[in-house]
Formats: structure tokens, sequence, C-alpha cells
């Protein structure tokens, strides 16, 4: 047994994966292991072709290897639907379609009353939620609230009189709504037997809200986050004596019927649970104390959790809706631009118009006001119109995963404002102070949204008022925060560059130009300094500039352009804010530099 030897293996390098490592090890094994085999080592030879062919084989494997390694881990992807994947895993939900709230100004006459001196109340018409209208932008708003037009608060003016007495025929009023971007769909789905989880994919893009999902008996499905969840919150009527200043009150209900909303390049699924009508078990409520005193005979009792969004009986994930006819309403945008400026929202496409007692007016006087139904938007309706970028979208998924749905640091509520649900509006930019003036040390969030063209502006009411809402749902309870507007400083950037002796100074010049463009493409956050020093960087890389001579920061006025909109007109001044050495400009916490027009405000020079 000692004379048998064990048989020689030939050695090979697994950390060669390039074409020319793979190529040269392919040769030098040939070259060992079949020296009077393969002798022809010439690059013509049809030997070389086939090492060739190898080694690029080879290469391809290892580059796919690598690529599929990367993409498994969130640091290391680079493809966006990618980024988006690892992100649900880990609680994040990616805003692809985001809405945008704002008030409309609504105008309608309605008759006199007999007298002349006030509107015939008998008139007075409700404009009905879901009513739509349309900008000049081909963007649709949907009324989500009643408008009524006999409020107190509703402006009231003569419109027409009767040309010879001089008493008024007709009043104009004018009031008030909320409104949300896109339209309300109606899809049916005709369900057959029985399926575990069955997942149903809406024909529309760009939806936003699920508002309803019912079947054909007049079952209703909700919408939970996740489908091990079976609790949701509902308002109720308030019937105590406080229903003055709290109409409504929250109560838990149990929800058997659910289902979760998942998305996928553009593309909408419900997905149910695996539970049916038979075997699902729906005892009611969880009795928490029998749940925290459940410890059977141990003599112990260990560290037992509980999660309230868990209270009822069952482990089913949930009804799946079988053998009937699923109707599903949600909303979805038209146009990926779902801002508005101010006064182009003008169209009235569908209205929906109630009058109480209708059977006793005139025909013809109702057809009038009907008719005479006029919008307008006051202000800018505003949120975001463009995605996360993919390092954006990452460093959101850190934050939502760090924040463990509640608020206690910076942070989380960076993270919270930026998953707010895209029917309240979109935030594009957020930055969070601890103010140290006030008396409780409160917290100071910044915010800003987008305008129509996509620069940064003012977020309206509408979405602050959302936005409060929201982050009273998670931020610590002895926490105060005020919402407030940051401010846009809008600069230019003028640069002087030597280009080398042999390069033609015009294509250098606009090769300069092109990479500051690319590089304040992205918008910065708030309160972030502006590096001057790395504009010197960025045009020294560039091929043909031998040095920069110069870069000077300045502010932007006026008008941009026909129908480019305004510079921001805050007063901030540029030298005081500058470092001792003058290569950072230094940003103030609510401050936020914006090279608006790329074309208009990156100006160069040759010498």
């Amino acid at each position: 047994m000692s004379n048998i030897t064990k048989p020689k293996f030939p050695s090979i390098k697994y950390t060669n994966r390039d074409f020319n490592s793979i190529r040269n090890d392919l040769l030098e094994y040939a070259k060992r292991y079949y020296p009077d085999t393969y002798r022809d080592f010439n690059e013509a030879s049809f030997g070389s072709l086939m090492v060739d062919s190898l080694a690029y084989i080879g290469d391809m494997l290892s580059f796919y290897l690598d690529y599929q390694a990367n993409e498994s881990f969130l640091p290391t992807a680079i493809e966006y639907q990618n980024i988006v994947k690892h992100g649900k895993a880990m609680g994040y939900k990616a805003n692809l379609s985001p809405s945008s709230h704002g008030i409309l100004t609504f105008f309608i006459k309605i008759p006199a009353n007999a007298t002349g001196l006030g509107i015939d109340n008998s008139y007075i018409p409700i404009l009905k939620k879901n009513s739509t209208f349309t900008s000049s932008g081909g963007t649709t708003f949907t009324l989500i609230e009643d408008v009524n037009f006999g409020n107190h608060d509703s402006d009231i003016i003569v419109s027409n009189v009767n040309s010879s007495t001089g008493v008024p025929t007709y009043y104009a009023v004018k009031a008030y709504g909320r409104a949300v971007s896109g339209r309300y769909t109606v899809e049916e789905f005709t369900i057959g037997d029985f399926e575990r989880f069955k997942k149903i994919r809406l024909n529309a893009s760009n939806i936003t809200e699920i508002i309803s999902v019912s079947d054909a008996d007049g079952n209703e499905y909700f919408e939970v986050d996740y489908l091990s969840q079976d609790i949701i919150y509902k308002a109720v009527p308030n019937a105590s004596n406080d229903r003055t200043t709290v109409s409504s009150l929250l109560k838990p209900f149990s929800v058997p019927r659910r289902f979760a909303v998942e998305r996928d390049r553009g593309t909408t699924f419900i997905q149910f649970g695996y539970g049916d009508e038979d075997d699902l078990s729906n005892e009611g409520f969880i009795n928490p104390e029998e749940f925290s005193l459940d410890v059977y005979g141990r003599e112990h009792i260990t560290d037992t959790s509980f999660d309230p969004s868990r209270l009822s009986k069952t482990d089913k994930f949930g009804i799946s809706p079988s053998k009937t006819v699923l109707r599903v309403v949600y909303r979805s945008n038209s146009r990926a631009n779902v801002n508005a400026a101010v006064n182009t929202i003008t169209k009235v496409s569908n209205p929906i118009i109630r009058f109480d007692n209708q059977p006793s007016l005139t025909a013809t006087q109702l057809e009038t006001i009907r008719t005479s139904l006029e919008v307008s938007n006051d202000e800018a309706i505003v949120g975001s119109i463009s995605s996360p970028t993919a390092d954006e979208t990452r460093r959101r998924i850190y934050d939502v995963y760090a924040a463990q749905n509640r608020a206690v640091t910076k942070q989380d509520y960076k993270a919270l404002i930026y998953m707010m649900p895209s029917e309240f509006g979109a935030i594009k930019r957020c930055q969070i102070v601890q103010d140290p003036n006030a008396f409780r040390r409160n917290l100071n969030v910044y915010i800003l949204a987008e305008d129509p063209l996509g620069n940064l502006s003012s977020a309206n009411a509408t979405i602050k008022e959302n936005l409060k809402n929201w982050l009273n749902n998670y931020k610590m309870i002895n926490d105060t925060v005020d919402i407030l507007d940051a401010k846009v400083v809008n600069i230019a950037i003028d640069f002087v560059i030597i280009p080398e002796i042999d390069r033609d100074k015009f294509e250098v010049l606009q090769l300069a130009k092109s990479a500051l463009k690319l590089k304040f493409t992205t918008l910065p956050e708030i309160g972030e300094s502006f590096n001057i020093a790395s504009i010197y960087k960025t045009l020294n890389a560039i091929d043909g500039i031998a040095d920069t001579a110069n870069v000077s920061i300045t502010r932007s006025f006026g008008a941009i352009g026909r129908g480019a909109g305004q510079y921001s007109n805050v007063d901030f001044n540029i030298k005081e804010h500058l470092s001792p050495d003058g290569r950072i400009l230094l940003a103030p916490d609510n401050i936020v530099f914006e090279v608006r027009n790329l074309d208009r405000d990156i100006r160069g020079a040759v010498r």
C-alpha cells in the first residue's frame, strides 16, 4: 500500500477571470500537459481561435457571475429595479407614481331671490366629489370633497342685473375645494375557483391609489400594508358631547377580507391571502390579557411579544375571493407631470352638481347654473414629478429600515416624510433641524416640492396639512414639530479654463459645460454647502484642459426666459457665506442652492 502513489491533478488558478489571464492559463496548460499534441501557437491558427473563444466565454461568465453577486446585495446593486426589490424586503415602498394636491377655486352663477337682494337659497348647488377638471397641459384633477356654494365663507358678488331696473338677477359665488391629480377608474374581474394567494393585475399604469375593492355579494376588501396584518383603524362618528370639535373616533376593525398592493415596473397587482369561507377562523379579537398570560404549564414567564396589529385568531392571511365578480376602483395619473402652474386648471371636464329638492326647481335655471361653472387654481399645485435616483433610493431604504415605524432620530423623520403615501402628495427635499432657541427645543422641518417645470418650489398648504397628519402617527409624544418652507437660492457658475496647446478651445469649452451640467443635474439637499473646489476638480479632470484659472459663483435674478418661470428672490449674500479660503459656499439650515437653468446659468470662457 505504501508504494501506491496518488494521481496528480493539474493546478488551476481560479482567481484568473479576465480574458488575457484565462487565455495565458490555457496556453500554459496546453504547453505543459500536451506538448506533443498541440504545438501551433500562431495567433492565426485554428487552435488559437479556440483558445480565444474559451477565454472569451470565461471572461463573460466571470462578468455575469460578478454582476449577479453584486445585484444580490443592496450596497452593491446597480439596477434600479433590483434596488427597489431589496428595499421591499426591508420594508420600503417605492413611490413611483406620486400625486399632487391643491386647492381649486370655483365660480358659479346662482339666481337672485324675489327681491334681488340676495341669492335664491333653493338654487344653491353642491359640487360633488369625484368631479373632474383638466389643466392646459392635459393633467386631470379629481375633487376629493363636496363643495357647498351656500357655505358662509363663500364670496358673493353681483353677476347680472336687469338693464331696465338695475336689480340683480344673478349672483356669482366663489368657493374652494381640495383636488388631487388623476382620475378614478373602475375595473371588474371575473374570479373562478378558489386559488391560494390570488394575484390580480390591474390594466392601467401610473396607479397611485386603490380606492375600494368589493365583490358581487357586497363584501368589501380592505388594503393593508402586509397580509399578516388583520386589524385596520377606521373613523366612526363621534356621539359624545365633544363631537363639535372631534367629529370622528378611530376604532380597530378586524378585516378577514384584505389585500396588499404590489408594484413592479409600472404594473400594479392586488395580492390576497389563502383562506376561504369554509376554513377561515374569525372568532373576533384576541384578549390581550389571555395572550400575555398564556404560559401553559411552565413555572417561569418568558419575554412574550404582543403585536397590536394582529388581534384576530387566524393564520390564513385573509380570504381569497372565489366564484364572484370583483370590482376594483382606483385612481391613476394620465401623465407623468402631475403638477399645474397657477391659473392653468381651467377646463370643467365632468362636473357632478346636485340640488336639494331638484324636482321642484325650474329646468332652465338648473341648466344655466350647471353651464356657468368655472374653475381655476390661485396657487400652483405641486408635488414631485421625478423619481428618486438609484443612490437616493438606496439611502431612503436604509433610513426606512432603521426607522422601524417610529420617528426618534432626524433620519427617522426624513425617511417617514419621503415615505408619505402618494395620495397625500410628495416632498422633493426635506431637512430636520432642532431649534436651539425654542423653549421646548422643537424640531423645524424644512420642506420643498417641485413646480410644473421640475424646479424646486414651496409646498402648498394642503401638502403641509397632509404631512402634519402623517407625522402625527409616528412622532414621539413629547416632540413638537414645525413644518416650514425652505428657501431656494438660485446661483450661476462662471469659470475660466486654459486649454492644452494642441486642442480646439471651443471643443474643450463645450466639454467643460457638458461636464458641469451633468454634475448639477441632481438637486442638492437642504442645508448642503456648495463645494466650489469640486468644480475645479471636475474641470481639471477633463481631457484637453490644462488648468482652471477661475471659478466664481453669483446670484441669478429675474425671469429665466419665455415659459421657463422666474428665479427666486430670496435675500442672500454670497460673499458673507463664503468660507475663509473661498472654497465652500456655506448654506444655512433652511437654504438650498439650485442651478435652475443649466444652459443659462453655467457660463464659461477660455483664456
